[in-house]
């Protein structure tokens, strides 16, 4: 009967039974600490909330919770005693990490961390004490979207003609080959200095001044790294430049900055042959002075003769050298190779003015003309030649027909140079039919080339049906301007003279329009138009004295006329040329400016006042003798 009792008993509280069991693991257990239902993702620098609560309300007294890094067991933040306890904070969380001090009560123990960070990527663990209960969550940040772009701390100093880096590296949650854009800017010129796009690089891209020049790390580029490499730095490079990533919807940058360069090697060598061609100019002709007192000495003749040929020729080809070293560390190519060329010539002019060396011919300035041609065309070509993508089939033509033309020309004219002062091997109708030919086809050829010339002018600069306009009209204007030449020293005193000032009138109006025309050509040239006009004019005041020389034989100056005219040319055109090329490198180190922009302005300019003043002495250098007489 009691086991009966027993059982009867038991089977009645049963219910009560099983509930007080559930109750008794759940103490056992702890308390339900709730958190997020998956890793948080927030932008870097935002604030981010870290979820942690509990359903039941629990008694100030005696709580206390703790948020630490689950992998370091770093203190985040601790709420003890019914209070914050900043002070326990690790240093890197305070004023960063933050309870809902006023929700505590409410069972809320989130955290808020602000202005995250890339290395707050982990596992943090919340724990709540409560009396003789506990429990715990983890919270994890899987993805802080960051892009973090760091460049050079530092102004960077280099020398001229060294290569120098540009630190660029980017932090991200991208991988760097999935970025849409890297680009490296000179941001004081808003010039585009190299481009990473769609995880290629596109050095072509580059502007004109800063290719073949720069390069990315292409090993590095994976590990973020966008650092730039710049070779052969110039003066201009000098400034601000800025690396700018473009990944998803984020845009960061980083700035690095070439500051005042100092003077390289090179530089130092230019001013030292600038300032040797000066002095050896400047000497050379002092000693030609002194020994030209004693000009009746056959041995002092031989010494000013052997002075005024080392005088026409060292300070030119030290101002050639000058040039080259210019243009390896600062100049442009064109400016380059016009002013290295006009320097290699130069003697040829001043040797058929030298007062004290035996009359060259027309050939020194024939050949003179005939070298001019073939820099000017190579030069121009080259320009054409990068302007033929954006022409039709018609234009493309008209360029290559061109271009043959003037080769074939050049060629003939040169064959007429080497054989003009020949006697003929062999006599006969037949070999002199030939070089009649070839006497008047050369005249042809002295004519036309300059038109030629103002033609491939308009075609390397975008306007190649302009040209034709051109090359048709100017012809015809030369070739009148030959007829006025016929006979133009023949004749009285008055009829001579006035036939000279019109021929000369008509040339100076041609070389008007000829400018005009290259004014209005080169609109979109704003840096280098100046530099190609001077370089026209010259090669157009060649061009006259070339002919009139040619048409007019037995010219010769007075001896004062050539002393003033050599004096113009060997010292006056060297000094200034010397100057303004120390002024232009030192203001541009200095600077980081040029001061003239293009030293073609200076150098070809001088060149044209010395030719055209040797033009008009020749034309008009005898009448002062005619009129005394």
């Amino acid at each position: 009967m009691i086991v009966l009792f027993d059982f009867a008993h038991l089977k009645m509280h049963l219910p009560t039974c099983v509930l007080m069991s559930v109750l008794l693991m759940i103490i056992a257990d702890g308390m339900t600490v709730h958190g997020p239902s998956g890793p948080l993702v927030a932008p870097l620098g935002s604030s981010v909330i870290l979820p942690c609560y509990v359903d039941e309300l629990l008694p100030i007294k005696g709580l206390k919770v703790e948020w630490r890094r689950t992998d370091s067991e770093t203190l985040v933040h601790l709420y003890q005693d019914g209070e914050s306890r900043a002070e326990k904070q690790q240093q890197d969380y305070q004023d960063r990490a933050h309870f809902f001090t006023d929700q505590i009560k409410d069972g809320n123990f989130s955290l808020r961390l602000n202005n995250l960070r890339a290395e707050d990527e982990g596992r943090y663990t919340c724990t709540v004490h409560s009396q003789q209960d506990s429990g715990e969550t983890v919270v994890q940040i899987k993805d802080v979207e960051r892009l973090l772009v760091s460049g050079s701390s530092r102004s960077i100093s280099v020398s001229v003609g060294e290569d120098v880096t540009l630190n660029c590296s980017v932090d991200s949650h991208i991988p760097p080959e999935h970025f849409e854009e890297v680009s490296w800017r000179k941001t004081d010129e808003d010039i585009l200095v190299l481009l990473y796009q769609n995880n290629n690089a596109f050095p072509d891209s580059s502007d004109e001044r800063y290719r073949d020049r720069v390069e990315f790390f292409t090993a590095e580029i994976p590990k973020g790294n966008f650092s730039l490499r710049l070779k052969s730095v110039r003066t201009e490079d000098k400034g601000v430049y800025m690396c700018q990533v473009f990944a998803g919807d984020l845009s960061a940058n980083a700035t690095g900055v070439l500051k005042q360069m100092g003077l390289s090697v090179s530089h130092i060598m230019v001013l030292i042959f600038c300032i040797t061609a000066s002095g050896s100019a400047l000497l050379l002709w002092c000693l030609i002075y002194c020994r030209s007192q004693f000009i009746t000495d056959p041995i002092a003749t031989k010494h000013v003769r052997t002075l005024g040929v080392l005088h026409a020729f060292l300070p030119n080809i030290i101002m050639f050298v000058a040039f080259v070293l210019w243009g390896v560390t600062e100049g442009f190519l064109y400016e380059t190779v016009s002013c290295c060329a006009l320097y290699i010539q130069r003697p040829l002019m001043l040797i058929y003015v030298a007062p004290y060396l035996e009359h060259m011919s027309d050939l020194a300035l024939q050949s003179e003309y005939f070298l001019e041609i073939v820099v000017y065309s190579s030069v121009i070509f080259s320009k054409a030649l990068g302007t033929m993508v954006h022409y039709d089939d018609f234009d493309r033509v008209m360029i290559i027909i061109t271009a043959g033309v003037i080769i074939l020309l050049c060629v003939i004219y040169f064959i007429y140079l080497l054989t003009e002062k020949k006697e003929m091997s062999c006599h006969g109708q037949i070999s002199e039919w030939i070089w009649g030919k070839l006497t008047v086809v050369a005249a042809f050829i002295a004519f036309i080339l300059p038109s030629l010339h103002v033609t491939l002018l308009y075609i390397a600069f975008g306007a190649a049906r302009g040209g034709v306009f051109v090359a048709i009209i100017f012809p015809i204007s030369f070739f009148v301007s030959f007829f006025c030449l016929v006979d133009l020293n023949k004749g009285k005193f008055c009829s001579v003279l006035l036939s000279k000032t019109a021929w000369i009138t008509f040339t100076f109006i041609m070389m008007v329009v000829v400018i005009d025309f290259c004014i209005k050509t080169m609109e979109n040239e704003k840096d280098f138009a100046a530099g190609w006009i001077c370089t026209t004019v010259f090669q157009q005041a060649l061009w006259m004295i070339a002919i009139y020389n040619h048409s007019n034989e037995d010219l010769d100056l007075t001896l004062t006329f050539k002393k003033i005219l050599y004096a113009l040319g060997s010292i006056g055109v060297v000094l200034l040329n010397a100057a303004a090329l120390m002024t232009e490198m030192i203001l541009k180190t200095v600077n980081g400016e040029r001061a003239v922009g293009d030293l073609r302005i200076v150098v070809f300019s001088s060149e044209s006042i010395f030719t055209l003043s040797l033009l008009i002495l020749l034309m008009f250098g005898c009448y002062p003798e005619c009129c005394s007489i």
